[in-house]
């Protein structure tokens, strides 16, 4: 099964339950919410929706945006990433992390302290049984991933 995988520092640290996710965290100094929702394929991550609760500093919509009542939602034109690159921080507030209808704090996913700083990455990988956020060693999905 093809799932999307989190490292700290290059070691595996848990697998989320589906190829499809979304992260979600609060802007450091406009305190909105943003919210991308990810798709995990064989090509790489790819960022299918993004949604941001109000426009400031650093928080422009795509130029497809549309209003929803609550915030701007757009489409990304991205290629497929290889992985994506989260920065935890006891400064800034942790991001939510959802797969398969379960959300947690993306410290809890990783099974972290809440002082922890960590560039964190998410990968596609591939799992033999039904993906969990158990520690399991990983198939690369493609390439062998840089560090």
């Amino acid at each position: 099964m093809l799932v999307a995988c989190l490292l700290v520092a290059g070691t595996l640290r848990a697998t989320l339950p589906a190829p499809e996710f979304t992260v979600e965290w609060r802007h450091s100094i406009e305190h909105t919410r943003w919210r991308e929702r990810y798709a995990v394929t064989t090509d790489g991550i790819v960022l299918t929706e993004a949604w941001i609760e109000g426009l400031g500093a650093g928080m422009d919509a795509g130029p497809d945006a549309r209003f929803d009542g609550r915030g701007w939602r757009w489409t990304p034109a991205l290629p497929p990433q290889r992985e994506i690159a989260l920065t935890l921080s006891p400064y800034t507030a942790d991001y939510e992390v959802c797969a398969a209808g379960r959300c947690r704090t993306l410290l809890a996913w990783l099974d972290l302290a809440p002082d922890t700083t960590a560039r964190v990455t998410i990968r596609p990988c591939t799992v033999d049984a039904p993906a969990s956020d158990t520690r399991r060693t990983p198939a690369p999905a493609s390439a062998p991933a840089r560090e």
